[in-house]
């Protein structure tokens, strides 16, 4: 690599602080300006609303425009987006969309100097064709079309330079601004989500380990009537070689103006594939924001991104399954005692069976019938009733504890809920959850 471009790198990450940075003054001036409107006689729901705005538009602009870390944590915060209220959520839909599918691109120069570290100075001749301009971006890496050597359409992830260190930066940066991301939705503990991010950066960095993933994935898959998984051709620690998947748009697409019928279609395939995942590969695919899921033609959903996963090789565990099915049958009594033997429950913490059923028993309405309706409204209505601040709800929230081995699980979950209250997808829920959910029994 050049001076030129180290010495851009270098600009770049000044400059990539200095926009943070920018973040947490901005939010000071909102809330200074929003105490003076109250003061003034504005109502404090108006107020709140106009900084939430504000803010949000400053968060997702800046965060937008970031490779690294901040871009991955704004992934994942943009998921969260259907529990926001319409007049927040609407104006931000497309901006959110945009940071889901894309981040400006490395220079050609820098993209053929990492080609030359990780496939050697010939590394042309391995292909038939290269198309040095990018199809997608991410938050650590983009993707090139182009053609291997034996006729073959492939796609190629060529991780940034210095992503690693950027990765580390910027999270750094968003762990000291957390409170910021509160405004947008009351009651969010963003730090156990910064803690779940960071603790996969070192695995999302390794294309070898992405390589293994995918292709236990594709083998499952391979001839799938409802599911494609494109099949690993080659890969180092930074480049990864797939077969190219054909798709005419992602998730987002469909979240944003998809007919009732692709919405229910695709959101039952989304559901399908997460759910189904850990019986069929014994790995769950741990990055359920809608950029990696790709619509297809013929009516199949296709599956990127293999860089998150958790590894469950006996599926998902048996208590999880079994703790579903006694919340849903009522029996919170029996819940409590496996929320304890878990590890939810700490043994000096106290919850009653009554409280606990009447705190979480609503989450579980996806399961109780057929099939159910996935809407904003419903995961608005739950949000605000489990993160509307209040000595209750305070008590509540501290009560619960989040077991390591869970982390991943609840990340997909909680963001797979998301996306489907965003798609707005009737999605036959419950048959999964007795399907592929080992103890989960019919009540």
């Amino acid at each position: 690599m050049g001076d030129d471009d180290g010495r851009k790198m270098r600009q770049s990450a000044i400059g990539r602080t200095a926009r943070l940075a920018t973040l947490p003054v901005g939010f000071a001036g909102r809330t200074t300006i929003g105490v003076g409107k109250r003061l003034v006689g504005r109502p404090a729901n108006v107020v709140l609303t106009e900084v939430q705005a504000r803010t949000a538009d400053q968060i997702f602009k800046v965060l937008g425009e970031l490779k690294g870390g901040a871009m991955k944590f704004g992934q994942a915060m943009s998921i969260f987006e259907s529990a926001l209220p319409d007049e927040l959520a609407g104006p931000y839909r497309d901006a959110l969309t945009k940071l889901q599918d894309s981040a400006p691109p490395m220079s050609v120069r820098m993209l053929t100097s990492v080609m030359a570290e990780e496939l050697g100075i010939d590394w042309r001749t391995r292909f038939a064709d290269f198309d040095t301009t990018p199809v997608a971006s991410a938050s650590i890496g983009q993707v090139h079309r182009a053609t291997w050597a034996d006729g073959t359409d492939v796609a190629v992830k060529v991780q940034y330079p210095g992503a690693a260190k950027a990765l580390r930066s910027d999270l750094k940066q968003v762990a000291r601004m957390a409170r910021l991301f509160t405004v947008l939705a009351p009651g969010l503990d963003i730090k156990p989500l910064l803690a779940e991010v960071e603790a996969r950066v070192a695995e999302e960095l390794d294309y070898t380990l992405e390589a293994a993933s995918q292709s236990v994935f594709a083998a499952e898959f391979a001839d799938d009537p409802d599911f494609v998984v494109p099949a690993v051709i080659e890969h180092t620690s930074r480049v990864l070689v797939s077969t190219w998947m054909d798709s005419e748009a992602s998730l987002s697409q469909v979240i944003k103006d998809g007919t009732p019928q692709q919405r229910d279609h695709f959101g039952g395939l989304y559901a399908r594939f997460l759910v189904s995942g850990p019986t069929r590969t014994g790995l769950l695919h741990a990055d359920p924001h809608p950029g990696n899921f790709r619509i297809r033609s013929d009516g199949r959903l296709g599956i990127v991104d293999y860089g998150a996963v958790a590894r469950l090789p006996e599926g998902f565990p048996r208590p999880l399954g079994e703790l579903l099915a006694r919340g849903i049958a009522g029996d919170w009594d029996a819940v409590v005692d496996g929320l304890r033997e878990e590890g939810f429950l700490l043994p000096r913490t106290v919850f009653t069976p009554s409280d606990l059923g009447d705190y979480l028993g609503p989450f579980l309405d996806a399961g109780r019938a057929a099939s159910f309706s996935f809407t904003r409204s419903w995961l608005r209505a739950q949000t605000v009733r489990v993160a509307t601040p209040s000595q209750e709800n305070l008590s509540r929230a501290f009560k619960l504890n989040l077991p390591p081995e869970y982390m991943l699980i609840h990340r997909v979950w909680l963001g797979g809920f998301g996306v489907l209250c965003q798609l707005e997808a009737t999605v036959e829920f419950r048959a999964l959850l007795e399907e592929y959910v080992p103890g989960f029994e019919p009540v």
